[in-house]
């Protein structure tokens, strides 16, 4: 993943069972973001898209931290740039917000340590997040004089009031990981130093399941908060049709009929 032949992988890969554990790998600066993070994370996310032995994705960090944001030495360089080139340079980010948002896998953001500015971003496009206890969120980009990106203010609205979203963009205050779970956007609130079993813990009740209907079902979910419901209601309806001609469809209505437990991985293509 990186250029330097010395330099550790911007990204870890290890597989537990049917789920996928990817690792921040740059402990050093708290896990910032680089290029070739961007590239790893998006690239692990495709191929784990059409791979049928990946049921769900863990992202995590390593050495303590989720992600302290972008690197600010770089990003300090970029106003020498064309606005032009800026652009260009920051959808790397919204790209990999995108591939997250696409992935037709389940993905869990596992929490601890900081989650600043653009990591904040990446943990709120899971689609479920687990987060230790003492973990220390933070819309930090006023800190430095920025405003935010990677989607932050968009992932926030859905639940907080326009009120504590401004709060938390204008003061760029820590909020700990047991306050966001009161807010509603924490799924799973653990001790520290147990984020990350317990993702894998859910990712693998998760990975058993049907993964065709847990694609839709993370569409429906995504649109349920900008479409109509004119419009979600057709969606619902388009992808219930289509489920109920495939096979996960036919060995879970048997299996239920049959008082016993569906194996959806039994039925996968390779």
């Amino acid at each position: 993943m990186s250029t330097a032949s010395n330099a550790p992988p911007a990204l870890l890969a290890r597989r537990e069972g049917g789920v996928l554990v990817l690792t921040n790998n740059n402990e050093a600066a708290r896990n910032a973001l680089s290029p070739d993070f961007y590239l790893g994370l998006t690239e692990a996310l495709k191929a784990a898209a059409t791979d049928n032995t990946v049921g769900a994705i863990v992202l995590t960090g390593a050495g303590g931290h989720f992600c302290s944001g972008g690197d600010l030495r770089r990003i300090a360089t970029r106003r020498e740039q064309p606005i032009e080139k800026r652009r260009e340079l920051l959808e790397g980010l919204h790209d990999l917000v995108r591939a997250l948002r696409d992935c037709p896998k389940p993905v869990i953001a596992a929490v601890e340590g900081a989650a600043a500015g653009a990591g904040l971003s990446l943990a709120m496009a899971c689609d479920m997040m687990v987060v230790a206890r003492n973990a220390v969120f933070s819309v930090a980009y006023v800190k430095v004089g920025l405003s935010p990106d990677g989607g932050a203010t968009a992932f926030l609205a859905e639940h907080l009031s326009r009120q504590l979203l401004t709060e938390m963009c204008l003061t760029g205050d820590r909020v700990s990981g047991e306050r966001m779970q009161q807010l509603g956007v924490v799924n799973r609130l653990t001790e520290p130093g147990a984020a990350l079993q317990e993702a894998v813990a859910l990712g693998t009740q998760l990975a058993s399941g049907p993964l065709m209907a847990m694609g839709s079902i993370k569409q429906l979910c995504r649109a349920a908060y900008s479409q109509t419901l004119e419009a979600q209601l057709d969606m619902e309806a388009e992808l219930m049709v289509r489920a109920q001609g495939m096979d996960e469809a036919l060995e879970g209505i048997t299996a239920f009929l049959e008082k016993r437990p569906a194996d959806y991985v039994k039925i996968r293509k390779p």
